[in-house]
């Protein structure tokens, strides 16, 4: 029989094949030539057609025939013949094939050969396809290796463990011992296989990762070694000294800093030296700072860190690189919930993203244009959108829309929601219809939360009229009345509900066991709610579990439908223009405050005593008198809605006298408010422990009776001073408004200060009496 051709005959034969066709019947002339070779037990020229047939299967042709051949090889005495042996053994072979096991007992005989080579051909075999089976009964000799002087040995048994253990778990701790000299190695092969089974160790047991913790002082010394060391052409990559290492280091130190104080504190001046130091002209050096950021975010870093951080990805937003570009919008994107306000500092340059032609860069930046919008930037950002809905492709059109429908739709006033219930509670005719409307809304989407509100409050008020289906102007739907309170109870335990929401949810649910047959159900909600953690809740829920109790027989009057609500002008004295978002709040018109007409009676102070109150106002807003009726004033309390369709307001607590003064002890000179050309000099009001608080004074220009309070605050000491809050309280007859501070980090020796306005209202013209008199 003839030779067979050699292998780059036959690559250079398929490459002038100038059709599919022809290739085709190339290759299986050369399969049929092989099939007939294999069958007369051609030991010549076996490796040199199973190497021929490893070619024809990497272009897609079926090669399973050769299987035992490849087994034949690994058997064989000769370098060569075990080399292209375990090659087809990786590629044709498989776990689910029962034939790799007739191989087990070659590769234990060759991790024991006295060739360095042989051993390594049979771990790279091992690690790449070796079963459960096989692991368990190699796993020894593999620990073996792993133990030796060997570089080259080492390496590979390391990856070939880590195969090892992600198919047999339980074998982890046999290689624990091994481990403990792998970082001291100096050649970088070792050092890298050793942190990528480090890695894996520590992914898969967290009895191992509290174990490894103890190394990252030294995971530290070395990758410090890394970026200070000179150059090495062995290592070297565009300038950069084994960034691969540096990477998988990064790697396990972000794993092991997650969620431990110490050793976040321990890499937290090695992740700065990283980020600073690094070189960014290069791709190279963009992997290692991308690493970095990723470490910096998951572990419990500094503040001033995290903002390195962000900063790093700004960057990486003005590179030329598409790739990069993606990757630092969709891991702001992943950021931007914890770290909203650095983020924010980068909103120009995310929205110039907008613009970009790549179609992945440009979606990236509208979601995170998106997950950026709050009440201080909706009109600028509102802006930005809509002009990029007007001129974006027809595929981005609906998701852009949507999502400026949904934040138009978070971020309206407060005010919108009793508005709208008003309005609902006076066209009677349409009750029933609006309440399916809203119900229907509620079961497609309930990321609109003032909508929500609403529809709580409607169903809660019609809810009868919504099972019954006695609506007119479409067709009534069939809802039951376990549906309704699925839907209701659904709210209190979404992710999606603000605490105003599941305030209005709970008072629905309360007024429907009036409405509806299932009492006991609602009696199981309104109790379990009495233990919830937020206080509001807990409140609402205490309270009408006594209405269930003591007070049942007064239940059907508390909770039966509204009447008829008067409108009043809206944004009437004093009132406050708040927003669902997060936004500063404006004073529009402040006159004199009329007194809040209290209840006569003593049954109508115990009722007033079981009402809801939702908000705590800074500022009172007006309330006008109604009839003290159980049907009508009282039913407001439970249903958090005065007759301006606004919550019922509490007052502000006052500070006892006993307690030092905060805020009006540097007034008692003047009458607050009265002397209106009266110039109140800065003071400082708190000057301890490094931390000092200037007040500065002036009059509001639309209202005199107002007084415009700023504070700065300072820090001369070394460190930030983090979770700044300042607080304020001031008498009964004052009003009190504090707007949100610039920041809550106060930067250290004096570079920067924290400023926050408040805004103190006297509505009755009372002089301020002189505190610094009546401290004990």
């Amino acid at each position: 029989m003839p030779a067979p051709i050699r292998l780059r005959e036959l690559i250079r034969t398929i490459r002038t094949a100038r059709t599919q066709a022809e290739e085709r019947e190339m290759i299986q002339k050369e399969c049929a030539a092989i099939r007939s070779s294999f069958r007369e037990e051609d030991n010549t020229y076996r490796c040199r057609n199973v190497a021929k047939l490893l070619y024809m299967h990497m272009l897609g042709y079926p090669a399973h025939f050769g299987q035992l051949e490849c087994l034949k090889l690994i058997a064989s005495q000769k370098f060569t013949d075990k080399r292209i042996g375990y090659l087809g053994a990786m590629l044709l072979l498989d776990e689910r094939q029962d034939v790799h096991l007739l191989m087990t007992n070659c590769i234990k005989n060759d991790l024991n050969h006295s060739t360095q080579y042989v051993q390594g051909l049979a771990l790279c075999t091992l690690g790449c396809m070796g079963s459960s089976e096989m692991c368990r009964d190699l796993a020894g000799e593999v620990e073996k290796l792993l133990k030796t002087s060997n570089s080259y040995l080492r390496k590979k048994a390391a990856l070939c463990a880590v195969h090892v253990i992600r198919k047999v778990p339980e074998l982890m701790e046999m290689f624990l011992p091994a481990t403990k000299n792998l970082l001291s190695e100096k050649n970088h092969g070792v050092l890298h296989t050793s942190v990528v089974l480090l890695t894996e160790m520590c992914e898969r047991s967290p009895d191992m990762l509290s174990h490894f913790r103890k190394l990252v002082p030294q995971l530290v010394r070395i990758l410090k070694n890394l970026i200070m060391s000179g150059y090495s052409p062995e290592h070297d990559v565009s300038g950069i000294s084994d960034p691969f290492l540096q990477v998988r280091i990064l790697r396990l130190l972000r794993i092991l800093g997650k969620g431990d104080d110490d050793s976040s504190e321990a890499m937290n001046d090695i992740l700065a030296q990283v980020a600073t130091n690094t070189e960014t002209s290069k791709n190279v050096g963009n992997a290692i700072l991308y690493e970095t950021v990723l470490t910096i975010m998951d572990i419990k870093s500094e503040s001033g860190l995290r903002v390195l951080a962000i900063n790093i990805l700004g960057r990486f937003l003005l590179n030329n690189d598409k790739n990069i570009r993606y990757v630092a919008l969709t891991s702001l994107l992943k950021t931007v919930q914890t770290d909203h306000n650095a983020v924010q500092r980068h909103r120009s340059t995310i929205v110039d993203c907008l613009k970009d032609l790549d179609v992945s860069i440009k979606r990236r930046a509208m979601e995170l244009s998106f997950a950026l919008v709050n009440g201080n930037n909706i009109r600028g950002m509102m802006k930005e959108l809509l002009y990029f809905l007007d001129s974006c492709d027809p595929d981005f059109k609906a998701d852009c829309a949507s999502g400026i429908f949904l934040a138009a739709g978070s971020y309206v006033r407060d005010d919108s929601v009793p508005n709208l219930i008003q309005l609902i509670t006076n066209s009677v005719q349409m009750h029933a219809y609006t309440v399916q409307r809203l119900y229907k809304a509620l079961l497609d989407d309930i990321s609109q939360q003032p909508l929500v509100q609403v529809a709580s409050w409607c169903i809660g008020e019609y809810g009868d009229l919504l099972v019954s289906g006695q609506c007119e102007e479409e067709e009534p739907i069939q809802v039951s009345e376990d549906e309704v309170l699925d839907v209701l109870e659904g709210l209190l335990v979404s992710n999606l509900s603000t605490p105003v929401t599941r305030g209005y949810s709970l008072t629905a649910i309360m007024k429907l066991s009036t409405r509806f047959s299932s009492l006991n159900r609602i009696k199981k909600v309104v109790s379990i709610y009495g233990s919830s953690i937020d206080v509001e809740l807990q409140q609402r829920a205490v309270e009408y579990n006594a209405l269930f109790k003591k007070y049942d027989h007064m239940r059907p009057a508390l909770l039966e439908r509204m009447p008829i609500m008067e409108k009043t002008g809206t944004n009437g004295p004093a009132e406050i223009v708040q927003t669902n978002g997060e936004t500063e709040s404006t004073i529009l018109d402040t006159k004199h405050l009329p007194n809040i007409t209290q209840p006569a009676s003593q049954a109508n102070d115990l009722l007033d005593l079981l009402g809801g109150n939702d908000v705590v106002p800074v500022i009172q807003t007006t309330v006008p008198t109604k009839p003290a009726s159980a049907g009508g004033e009282l039913l407001d309390l439970l249903g958090d809605l005065s007759l301006t369709g606004g919550p019922t307001p509490t007052p502000a607590p006052s500070v006892p006298m006993s307690q030092p003064p905060f805020l009006l002890d540097g007034l008692t000179s003047q009458p607050l408010f009265n002397d209106i050309a009266a110039v109140i000099p800065p003071m400082t009001a708190y000057n301890k422990n490094g931390l000092k608080i200037e007040f500065t004074f002036e009059r509001s220009n639309p209202n005199p009776n107002i007084a415009v309070i700023t504070i700065h605050a300072t820090n001369s000491t070394e460190a930030d001073m983090t979770e700044f809050v300042f607080q304020a309280a001031v008498p009964k007859t004052f009003q009190l408004q504090l707007l949100s501070p610039s920041s809550n980090v106060v930067p250290a020796l004096n570079q920067g200060s924290v400023t926050q306005v408040i805004r103190v209202l006297n509505p009755q013209k009372i002089p301020c009496r002189n505190l610094a008199n009546n401290r004990n």
